[in-house]
């Protein structure tokens, strides 16, 4: 529920898969942000009396008919204004400038240099610091009034600036950890340039939301899908604080869960006080999953399989109409433009773009806004244990999205046995609390090996294993050969019907941390 009270720094969403981490990294900040869609009327903009506007990567081209634009007005506001990347683009390209296609594309980490007579704003970068470029257009020509602010060894103008009119732009981005300036330039653009004062804490996001939850249920009854990770616990919380008896929270066991996760999650559920109802569910979804290897379809099945379950049991309960869930940013800024921007879907998480499109509920979201380590400064508000706020994510699907094609008994002991021992094996390492998820993945394959001297034909495991800080970027996390090689062995001599195993070295972008 946006805050009225506060002035806000507006983010204009020109669809980039990025936009929130940008939000995110303001409120770090403590300084409060609200996302808009950039098609929205100049007035209703004007109207947020914003102190600051940042306007957000997207996936088109400026010079594309249909491409998604900027009333020049906004410029002349006379408040301090940061492009990024297409943001930077259409501001060329809306005063003057020449925007083209690049000579060469940037994707990835390249080397930013500020340039000589740069403003102090880009000290953060001096002499040279490593950026992430992902773009294939360029400024070639700047509009009148602009200065060259740096560059990098295939992008002359990487950056532009009219400190006159406080108005800035960078071809990187600022908002992602690869950039690793990133964060002091923008603290710099917000507290320095722009002269803005810290405004926003977890602690009233908590007191709004809970206020929130109250004024939305009313008087009715709310059943919360709690799957005991950290995201539908915090959830849990808050709606519970909120409305006492008249929450109900239902752990829904689809058949898809990791090995052992019911009973730890019953043990350590019971620390929390919270009434809590065990559905057995396992042959509907796996029913309705049978021979489907489609990543979207499953996603979609689990999804109205969930809705249909809590709809039969709330009816149990009377007449329930709310539904809460933890959905979180990254859920929605890969499934929809929850925002209305024109971002690109990704894929489609059990609990945004997989739901049906016609709801028995009215959903309860109070994380929706947040990514997971803001979640888990979240949890540590309310009061809860390290046990809860360090749990690694496990997505909503389960092993559904971890067994590639299609879903059988079978290939489920084997995801599960092999995922045990690569937990097993990194939970009894060094490695563990560098880590944000680490787990199994069933290829859709098999392979030849030779086991006991006789020929072998039968599946491949791979090996994930990530660091993140917001689940929106990732990077690998290269295990020790040593510790690869112990899993490896334990998984080939344990778990029948595998005789190969595969690391994972892809990053995200361009993989996804899961690989479906």
């Amino acid at each position: 529920m946006p805050d009225l009270t506060i002035s806000p720094v507006l983010i204009l969403d020109f669809g980039s898969q990025l936009t929130q981490n940008i939000a995110r990294r303001i409120r770090e900040m403590e300084i409060y942000s609200e996302i808009l869609p950039a098609t929205l009327p100049t007035q209703d903009i004007r109207d947020r009396n914003p102190l600051a506007l940042i306007l957000s990567g997207g996936p088109s081209s400026v010079y594309e008919k249909g491409a998604p634009t900027l009333d020049p007005s906004l410029l002349e506001m006379g408040i301090p204004v940061l492009g990024i990347c297409y943001g930077m683009q259409i501001i060329a390209h809306v005063t003057g400038g020449n925007v083209e296609r690049a000579k060469v594309r940037e994707y990835g980490v390249h080397l930013f240099s500020p340039s000589p007579k740069a403003t102090t704003l880009w000290d953060a970068f001096r002499p040279a610091s490593p950026v992430l470029m992902s773009h294939g257009d360029w400024i070639q020509d700047l509009p009148k009034g602009f200065n060259v602010s740096g560059s990098t060894e295939t992008t002359p103008i990487a950056a532009m600036e009219d400190p006159a009119k406080k108005i800035y732009g960078v071809q990187f981005h600022p908002e992602v950890t690869q950039t690793a300036a990133g964060v002091d330039f923008l603290r710099h653009f917000l507290r320095d340039v722009c002269r803005i004062a810290p405004n926003w804490t977890i602690r009233g996001y908590l007191d709004r939301h809970i206020e929130e939850i109250r004024e939305t249920v009313k008087k009715d009854h709310l059943v919360c899908a709690l799957s005991g990770g950290i995201d539908s616990t915090v959830t849990a919380l808050l709606c519970h604080r909120a409305l006492g008896e008249r929450f109900h929270a239902i752990f829904v066991d689809n058949g898809l869960l990791r090995q052992g996760e019911l009973d730890t999650l019953q043990t350590d559920l019971a620390t929390l006080n919270i009434p809590l109802d065990v559905v057995e569910a396992e042959n509907i979804f796996l029913t309705r999953l049978k021979g489907v290897s489609d990543p979207e379809k499953k996603r979609k099945i689990i999804g109205k399989t969930f809705i249909d379950v809590f709809s039969r049991e709330a009816r149990k309960r009377g007449t329930i109409r709310y539904l809460a869930q933890g959905t979180l940013y990254p859920d929605v800024i890969e499934s929809v433009s929850s925002f209305g921007g024109p971002s690109t879907v990704i894929k489609s998480h059990h609990n945004v773009g997989g739901l049906p499109s016609r709801m028995p509920f009215k959903l309860v979201e109070p994380l929706r806004e947040l990514f997971k380590d803001e979640v888990r400064r979240l949890g540590r508000e309310l009061g809860l244990s390290d046990r809860f706020v360090n749990r690694q994510p496990f997505p909503g699907p389960g092993l559904a999205i971890r067994i590639l094609g299609s879903i059988t008994p079978e290939r489920l002991s084997i995801i599960r046995k092999a995922d045990a021992v690569v937990r097993d094996e990194i939970e009894k390492s060094p490695f563990k609390s560098d880590l944000w998820q680490y787990f199994a993945v069933l290829l859709p394959v098999k392979s030849v090996g030779v086991m006991g001297d006789a020929r072998t034909y039968e599946n491949v495991v791979a090996i994930r294993s990530v660091r993140s800080v917001d689940g929106m970027t990732a990077d690998v996390h290269y295990l020790s050969p040593e510790l690869l090689g112990q899993m490896s062995h334990r998984i080939i001599a344990s778990v029948e019907g595998v005789n190969r195993v595969v690391f994972d070295i892809s990053p995200k972008p361009p993989a996804t941390i899961e690989w479906e």
